[in-house]
Parts: structure tokens; C-alpha cells; sequence
């Protein structure tokens, strides 16, 4: 039974449709969504290093998280919808630069992932700063200690397959990659863990402000 009150509905409408229910949890995550070219580039790479035993990302599913919530109920995610609304009507566009292609998050050596990094600026410290702190406000959020580093995950190393590789013959896909996007929107995600690889979804997309 839906207990959301239909004042709360009028003076916020997000993109779907909720009701609550006390049961029902959802994996929920902050991210930046990526413009068409971007995409296109990295999926270049990625067909690149297509017999690499790599679980790729797929295109629609390319993304940069910039907090990670974990698994919120209906009420909480209302409150969340709200403060991002909040949050971006007094943030401006920016803009990301990506400078590199690498081997991420290694674990004895071993590396988990393949991402995309990110130029660090003031403006997203700034931004990411807002977010964490509006969050917290919120739902109680802690950001983590270590300092953010953007990135955008382009595949995951299939752990087993790649101790297979002789070390020596591990590639070094290591490359400068060049490409400057604005940032417009940001969005409340959805994932959704499914055995072919989690399942992305926009709950809610709300506008940088307009200059």
C-alpha cells in the first residue's frame, strides 16, 4: 500500500513511480552518465582488448559513480531524490577530463579492473564535496576517507582466467587517452545484481544550473 501522501507527490515528482514499502530495498548509487562520443571512444577500446579475460561493460551501462549508497528503502531514496534536486539547482556545469586507460585496484598484485581515469579539478572537488555533505545531511551518508579519484570502469578481470596468463605475457594496456566532456546532469542509478552483470537503471535525473 502506497503511504506516500499525495502533497509529497505534487511538490516532488521523480521520474518513477513509488511506493513504499517497508520490505523493499534498492542497491542505489549517485553517478554521472556519459555523452554518446565518450561511449563510442571507450567501446573502441574495449574491442580492442576484446580477447582479454575481461567481463566489459557494456556501452548503455558506461558510467561514473560519484557515491555509492548501498541499499536504501522507498522513504530513504524519496529523501535522496529530494537532496539531489536541491543539491544540483545550486550547482553549475562542469567539466571532466579522462587522461588515462589503465589497470585498476590491485589485489596481490593482481588487478581487478580496467578503467578510465579522471583529471582531478577544483570543480568536481567542490561538487563532490556538496554531494557528501548534503548526503550525509539526508540519509547519514559517510563518504569514504581516501580521496576521490574519477574514473569510469570499463570491464572486470575474470580473476581465474587471467592467473592462467604467464606474467610475462600479461599486456600492458596502459594508454594516454585525451577527452574533455561538460557535466549537465546527474542521476540517481539503480543497480541491479544479476548473474550476466549488474543492471543499470535512472530512478531520477536532475539538471546542473543553467548559467
Amino acid at each position: 500500500m502506497c503511504t506516500i501522501s499525495s502533497t509529497q507527490l505534487n511538490s516532488f515528482r521523480p521520474a518513477f513511480y513509488l511506493c513504499y514499502n517497508r520490505g523493499m530495498r534498492r542497491r542505489i548509487f549517485i553517478a554521472i552518465n556519459l555523452p554518446e562520443k565518450v561511449k563510442k571512444r571507450l567501446v573502441s577500446f574495449q574491442k580492442s582488448w576484446s580477447l582479454l579475460p575481461v567481463r566489459w561493460v557494456k556501452e548503455e551501462n558506461l558510467h561514473l559513480t560519484l557515491a555509492f549508497l548501498g541499499y536504501l528503502d522507498d522513504e530513504e531514496l524519496v529523501r535522496v531524490c529530494q537532496t539531489i534536486k536541491e543539491m544540483t539547482s545550486r550547482n553549475s556545469p562542469f567539466f571532466i577530463k579522462l587522461v588515462k586507460i589503465d589497470y585498476g585496484v590491485k589485489q596481490k598484485g593482481i588487478p581487478r579492473l580496467i578503467w578510465a581515469e579522471g583529471e582531478p579539478s577544483r570543480e568536481l572537488d567542490l561538487f563532490k564535496e556538496d554531494l557528501d555533505r548534503t548526503l550525509a545531511e539526508a540519509i547519514g551518508f559517510v563518504p569514504e576517507k581516501r580521496k576521490f579519484l574519477p574514473h569510469i570502469t570499463l570491464g572486470r578481470i575474470r580473476k581465474w582466467d587471467w592467473q592462467r596468463i604467464e606474467p610475462e605475457e600479461r599486456p600492458d594496456i596502459s594508454e594516454d587517452f585525451s577527452l574533455e566532456f561538460e557535466v549537465r546532469s546527474v542521476e540517481v542509478m539503480e543497480s541491479r545484481l544479476k548473474r550476466g552483470g549488474a543492471e543499470y537503471s535512472i530512478m531520477e535525473s536532475e539538471e546542473l544550473l543553467k548559467k
